[in-house]
């Protein structure tokens, strides 16, 4: 089994530890050749339709995904140092902090910093998740089921949220609220292009 970083951001991690969220879908650096199927399912890696094997960059089957999200050294002690996650910046006390080995912190207590997620050391990651499924598709091919999956969150009356910024109408479904979801996140080209994704099937297994 490897281990391999990934990133969330703050709607996506709650998600996470919600237990909502369970797929994950990132755009392929090389894309594959027009004539390759949609919805390959593969191990570690499949042709490109040239006769080049594409090796998932985020693990296979069983592999372990650690989260990289905000955070910050809320103090240090004797033992132990108490960390902070921007995620959960709103939540209760016991939610919002972990705590891990003073021998392992190598950061001071900063309370009004964040370091960003993509600075993010293993040592102070919350989460990990194991990868049960890998495979590629086509980005319009995502269905209700696995837009829900996604994580995109429900609201009253059975709308959806919209993530996009400046917006305030609800979406009807899982996939329209993903739509905007992705779009927030890449921009509106980026999901225009419908792209070749790695769509990677997760479960938690270490999380608060």
């Amino acid at each position: 089994m490897r281990e391999r970083p990934i990133i969330f951001n703050a709607d996506m991690v709650r998600a996470v530890l919600d237990g909502r969220k369970t797929q994950t879908r990132r755009i392929m650096k090389v894309q594959p050749h027009a004539g390759v199927r949609n919805s390959v399912f593969v191990k570690s890696g499949f042709e490109d339709g040239h006769g080049k094997e594409l090796v998932c960059p985020f693990g296979a089957v069983g592999d372990c995904l650690w989260v990289r999200e905000a955070f910050r050294v809320h103090n240090r002690a004797t033992d132990v140092a108490t960390l902070v996650y921007k995620a959960s910046e709103q939540q209760s006390w016991t939610q919002q902090t972990h705590r891990v080995p003073i021998e392992k912190c190598n950061k001071p207590a900063v309370v009004d910093k964040w370091t960003p997620s993509i600075h993010m050391p293993r040592w102070a990651s919350r989460i990990a998740l194991e990868i049960t499924g890998v495979r590629v598709e086509r980005m319009y091919d995502i269905s209700e089921v696995d837009a829900r999956a996604e994580g995109v969150e429900q609201l009253r009356g059975g709308f959806w949220r919209h993530y996009q910024p400046g917006w305030t109408q609800h979406q009807l479904s899982a996939r329209g609220s993903f739509v905007t979801l992705w779009k927030s996140i890449y921009g509106d080209d980026s999901w225009l292009a419908n792209p070749w994704v790695w769509v990677i099937e997760f479960k938690c297994v270490e999380g608060q």
